[in-house]
């Protein structure tokens, strides 16, 4: 998921905190609701070490999706990570694959927020690592500070524990949570939530206790390195599959791994497969499946006017440098290349399994290679259109033997109006650290966000949160603790800035 930049904040003590957030609210918060913050502020300095270890217990639960290890005790760590955190109800729900998790928090208020959580990350090879994955080490870089690094450090565990915090702050204050709580937690996020409809849409007192909700919230780390923040609208759709050759379905070529000498002799699914991959793009890696861009909606008149914003306050050089590129695609120009992020639909191979991989060569000719796809989709695009124009993109030309499997994917476009009360409060709380948050139309990655927004529950969903975090499903993944970079917020302001979201809402 991408990141966004904010500005400096003003002030970094707890009590100027408190101070600003009274200056802010004046006119419409109670003193003694101000009172409250001093004191869940200063729990939140002394619970500092208690949220790292949390964080780092979390970490050390590896629980990883695509290869089925740890699922059933990443979920009940999760369930008893909300029961530890003031849920009065928490309970595993099981799915047709990984278990989720549904919680509630009744604090008799007078509005009910829901909240997102993912439990399970990606894969890791521990080589890459400069610190174990899995132990949550705090370590010193250069320019930052202290960061703690494992896998779901910031993607998603190190947000979703400060919010963890931030429940614990409240109590420990001895006050109640403004806002009730509703929380679902998955844990099949990184292969694109095949099951998570059944717990949101088909588990009747999930559904009704999400109905009742003002919208849905997942904590994020949402600073780019300059300090900046954007807040996203929305996301695109995602479809991830695999197009797979074989001799044995294509009925030409060997249907067993062979000797590579008799490519004089055999035809080859390999370069089959390469072959009916290149028809899908043209020679600039624009996609090319017939009526791809069929349905494209245009972005309004709002929508440009945000991009204006965004190509005049971010840092175009900060940006390519973040991506370790020199130039954006098709030689587009800074504006350009920030409305592609947001309304090109794309087509990527995300990789090419087959034959052999190993240490220098092996003469093998194989019968089976398989391409892996992820498409992001726009508004108006669907998996289904999408899906059947591919399959009859490749018959046409001749390559209707290549297998398709939909893997899965996020589907449909998130949308969220910017007027909408979330949105709002995620804004006037930024304001209240001295960021003047921007806005963009959807950001280029994907999550489930459209079980939320999308009918029956029609619900705002959006992310939040202060903070910093990088490398998320990459080696050394971090997230920042304590700031040395007076632009960027450690975790006790992440925290503290889930509090403020919370009273916000209230």
């Amino acid at each position: 998921m991408s990141k966004h930049t904010r500005r400096d904040f003003v002030a970094t003590t707890v009590g100027a905190t408190a101070a600003l957030w009274a200056a802010a609210q004046a006119q419409s918060t109670p003193v003694a609701a101000n009172k409250d913050l001093k004191r869940i502020y200063d729990e939140i300095g002394r619970r500092h070490d208690e949220t790292i270890a949390r964080l780092q217990e979390w970490i050390r639960q590896p629980s990883i999706a695509a290869e089925d290890i740890g699922m059933k005790e990443g979920a009940e760590l999760t369930k008893q990570l909300a029961l530890d955190a003031g849920f009065q109800h928490a309970e595993v729900v099981a799915t047709k694959g990984a278990p989720s998790v549904f919680a509630t928090l009744d604090a008799g208020a007078k509005h009910t927020l829901g909240l997102y959580f993912m439990y399970d990350v990606k894969q890791v090879d521990p080589a890459e690592w400069s610190s174990p994955p899995w132990e949550g080490k705090l370590v010193e870089k250069l320019g930052l500070g202290t960061v703690l690094m494992g896998r779901a450090a910031t993607n998603q565990k190190g947000p979703q524990s400060a919010l963890l915090a931030a429940l614990h702050a409240i109590r420990g204050a001895g006050r109640k949570s403004p806002v009730n709580l509703v929380l679902v937690a998955e844990g099949e996020e990184e292969i694109g939530s095949p099951n998570f409809g059944q717990v949101v849409h088909d588990t009747p007192q999930v559904r009704q206790a999400l109905g009742k909700t003002l919208g849905i919230f997942m904590p994020s780390h949402s600073q780019d390195l300059d300090g900046s923040v954007t807040i996203s609208l929305g996301s695109k759709g995602d479809i991830e599959c695999e197009l797979i050759a074989s001799g044995e379905k294509w009925g030409r070529g060997p249907t067993r791994d062979v000797h590579s000498s008799v490519a004089a002799q055999l035809d080859q699914p390999a370069w089959h497969l390469v072959q009916a991959l290149n028809t899908l793009v043209t020679p600039e890696g624009e996609p090319a499946i017939d009526g791809f861009f069929e349905h494209v909606r245009p972005l309004t008149k709002e929508e440009h006017a945000m991009l204006d914003i965004l190509a005049r306050r971010m840092d175009e050089k900060a940006a390519l440098d973040s991506l370790g590129a020199r130039v954006w695609a098709r030689n587009a120009s800074w504006r350009q290349a920030l409305e592609d992020y947001v309304s090109r639909p794309t087509l990527t191979i995300e990789g090419l399994v087959g034959g052999y991989g190993g240490i220098g060569g092996k003469t093998v000719q194989p019968h089976k290679m398989t391409a892996k796809l992820d498409m992001r989709l726009v508004p108006d695009m669907t998996p289904e259109d999408i899906m059947a124009k591919l399959a009859a993109h490749l018959t046409k030309r001749g390559f209707g033997d290549i297998g398709i499997v939909k893997n899965g994917g996020f589907n449909y476009v998130t949308s969220t109006p910017a007027s909408s009360e979330l949105i709002q409060a995620q804004a006037r709380v930024y304001r209240q650290y001295g960021i003047d948050a921007m806005l963009m139309p959807r950001m280029g990655g994907s999550w489930p966000g459209s079980l939320f927004t999308a009918a029956p529950l029609n619900l705002p969903a959006g992310h939040f949160g202060l903070g910093y975090g990088e490398r998320a499903h990459a080696p050394d993944e971090f997230c920042l603790i304590e700031s040395k970079n007076p632009k960027l917020h450690g975790m006790n302001d992440m925290v503290r800035s889930c509090v403020d979201f919370l009273y916000a809402l209230a």
